[in-house]
């Protein structure tokens, strides 16, 4: 498996009008977008993670209302229907926000922010401002700003694609949109007319339809791109799933960041792995643990602790074929604990001091700058060698268009042994919003190619039908930290979408749309 670079623009206040019309076409001609923030705080970490699922939506509503986004990541995934199997065009944008109303950096936060190297006085003197809540004039939602490039987003009526996404869609709500309603119930009632085509959830996936043994960011990408490369290895002649990339010429390719994504690597030599880090992606000790945080040993070793289960369980099933055990079953019926989604008391429950589910929302990545791992174990520190790489065929950059000039991956950056052995030590990663959203939108095009053809046709449906349904055990499912069934966004006949929503989606649609919407969600239920 090569290594594939991805371009990552840099969007700030001095280049976000030049960028402005790059960034709609993205959004208008994509099939599905996922999005990712960074954060300057979440508040009280219990309340978050509360028994009451009204108590932790008012702890996120409170932490929205106080603290900001401070960094906005945008993957725009296309899909090409010229290409064979599942191909698409990938555009990766990274914005850098200002918001220009008082808010809350907790201590502990802004010290964490200080000592990895994120920017302030870059983000003071060059973020995009924008102000919370609802509109602060008729026209908030016209012109070049991020209140309008979200509005943008709405307009495109899209699949929206998070990692753990409560949090995000909390603070995207009342960052960019209104001001949040009181009630959960209410909440999902907008949410399901905001994103008519869809939510879904990358850490819901990973654990309930992929069956992956973490599902931490990383974790997640890094072993749905390993499995992706072992499609021409099972027979094909390509992998299942394929992205391109816009080349960049002029002046737009000094806003690109080159994110190097290796290939997995098999481990060299006896290493321990960190059991923690292993499970939860990330660990206490940092980078001053003895033990690994290398996700590729991690991905490996899981990978052999499975087979050398399976190979137990087979030699189990040819001693006693069609035996009975004492309860009735067959003992070769219930080998794969493994691939069972992990419970709350395996560490994504209230158990867990600090999951990633919470923690990799609470600090923020430097726009640019390299920094170590956050807590969520899905912010890391970048290679030696290969952060700010440029492709090899560099001198061939073409601006981005909305689908012709398109490359492949290559395979340069590859890292230098004193980098990789570095990158090794460290918790392996390059992760900031930009890359992440990117990293969220490639796990949800990889679990879609594992979705059978007529499954995910089914009956036969209209075009904008069709759309709805890209991962139907996902659709508009979010995961939720500790408990077993996740959270549906639907607006049932319970419940009313909030004033503010109302007003906004009349302004912005008409309220012929407003109805359409309604009557159709009323419909899928």
């Amino acid at each position: 498996m090569s290594s594939m670079v991805v371009p990552v623009i840099d969007v700030q206040n001095d280049n976000f009008k030049e960028m402005w019309p790059s960034m709609v076409l993205a959004i208008k001609t994509s099939s599905f977008i996922a999005l990712d923030t960074e954060l300057s705080g979440l508040g009280n970490r219990k309340a978050l993670l509360a028994e009451s699922i009204e108590d932790r939506y008012k702890a996120v509503c409170h932490a929205a209302r106080t603290r900001s986004i401070l960094s906005l990541g945008i993957a725009c995934y296309k899909k090409l229907e010229d290409k064979p199997g599942d191909s698409y065009l990938v555009q990766v944008y990274n914005l850098t926000l200002l918001c220009s109303e008082e808010y809350v950096v907790e201590p502990a936060s802004l010290r964490f922010l200080v000592q990895h190297g994120f920017d302030f006085n870059k983000q003071y003197a060059q973020g995009v401002p924008y102000c919370k809540g609802n509109d602060k004039g008729g026209a908030d939602h016209h012109g070049v700003s991020v209140r309008s490039l979200f509005t943008a987003l709405l307009g495109a009526r899209r699949p929206l694609v998070l990692h753990n996404g409560l949090i995000d869609m909390v603070f995207l709500y009342q960052c960019f949109y209104a001001h949040l309603p009181e009630r959960l119930a209410t909440f999902t009632a907008d949410l399901s007319e905001m994103f008519p085509a869809g939510v879904y959830d990358t850490k819901y996936a990973s654990e309930f339809e992929l069956r992956l043994s973490a599902s931490y960011l990383e974790y997640a990408y890094k072993k749905c791109k390993l499995d992706n490369s072992r499609g021409v290895d099972a027979g094909g002649t390509a992998p299942p799933l394929l992205v391109e990339f816009c080349q960049y010429a002029g002046q737009m390719s000094s806003y690109v960041d080159y994110r190097v994504c290796p290939a997995v690597a098999p481990p060299t030599g006896q290493q321990e792995v960190c059991q923690r880090f292993s499970a939860f992606g990330w660990c206490p000790n940092g980078v001053q643990c003895p033990s690994s945080h290398d996700t590729d040993l991690i991905i490996m070793q899981d990978e052999k602790s499975q087979h050398d289960k399976n190979k137990i369980s087979h030699m189990d099933l040819d001693s006693s074929v069609d035996k009975p055990a004492q309860d009735g079953s067959t003992r070769g019926s219930a080998a794969r604990t493994e691939s069972t989604p992990p419970t709350e008391h395996a560490g994504n429950g209230l158990l867990c001091a600090r999951p990633d589910d919470i923690t990799d929302k609470t600090t923020p990545t430097d726009g640019g700058d390299k920094t170590t791992p956050t807590d969520g174990g899905d912010k890391t520190t970048p290679t030696d060698g290969g952060d700010k790489t440029t492709p090899t065929d560099g001198g061939d950059k073409t601006t981005p268009t909305d689908g012709g000039d398109k490359t492949t991956p290559t395979d340069g950056g590859e890292d230098k042994q004193d980098g990789e052995a570095n990158r090794k030590r460290l918790e392996g990663g390059t992760h900031r919003a930009g890359f992440d959203a990117f990293m969220t939108a490639y796990i949800f095009a990889y679990a879609c190619t594992l979705v059978p053809k007529e499954e995910r046709e089914g009956k036969k449906k209209t075009k904008e039908e069709e759309k709805d349904r890209w991962l139907p055990g996902c659709h508009n499912k979010v995961y939720l930290s500790g408990k077993s069934a996740p959270l549906h966004v639907v607006k049932s006949s319970f419940s009313k979408s909030s004033k503010a929503h109302s007003v906004k989606m009349a302004l912005l649609w008409g309220k012929s749309l407003v109805s359409s919407l309604a009557a159709r969600q009323q419909d899928a239920e």
